[in-house]
């Protein structure tokens, strides 16, 4: 595995974002709780552990790729798969779309595929690796939905490449 990787570009914002929408459940819960009278030690104790249960929920998963690999790490593990021997690609989900990739180790991520279209670096990744999986035959279900994905991607950027240059 190369030592050089990329990482989603946006999660350290996103992860900021989770925590200071946390505190802020902590603290307006509490305050509302201490200005009606109820508030006693364990149910401040009470609200801080939904604070925590409301951080992991919104907290984003970390995603990384490498040459020949793609990580996703939630607040628990992290999940691994080979992207140059891809076995399948599903996409689900009407309203919150999952990309699930599954190699030929046995392994599979699930995650956001609107972290690709973000961050191109990572797209580039995952595009290289499943294209050396195809080439080798192990990819057998999903090169449509990476196709319409690397479209999807392909158009975003060139849109910001002619807003950039002003000829939108």
């Amino acid at each position: 595995m190369s030592a050089h990787s990329d990482s989603d570009r946006r999660w350290r914002g996103d992860a900021r974002c989770a925590a200071y929408c946390a505190l802020t459940f902590v603290v307006l819960t509490t305050l509302l709780d201490w200005g009606s009278g109820g508030l006693t030690v364990g149910r401040a104790d009470l609200w801080a552990l939904i604070g925590a249960v409301v951080f992991m929920v919104l907290r984003p998963a970390r995603v990384t790729a490498g040459d020949g690999w793609l990580a996703v790490r939630g607040l628990l593990c992290e999940r691994r798969v080979r992207t140059d021997a891809l076995v399948s690609v599903m996409e689900y989900g009407s309203i919150s779309t999952r990309l699930v990739l599954r190699d030929a180790h046995g392994h599979a991520v699930e995650l956001d595929p609107d972290v690709l279209v973000a961050n191109p670096l990572l797209w580039h990744r995952l595009d290289a690796g499943a294209r050396r999986s195809r080439q080798r035959g192990t990819l057998r279900h999903g090169a449509a939905v990476l196709d319409r994905l690397g479209e999807r991607i392909d158009g975003g950027t060139a849109r910001e490449i002619l807003k950039a240059s002003g000829l939108d």
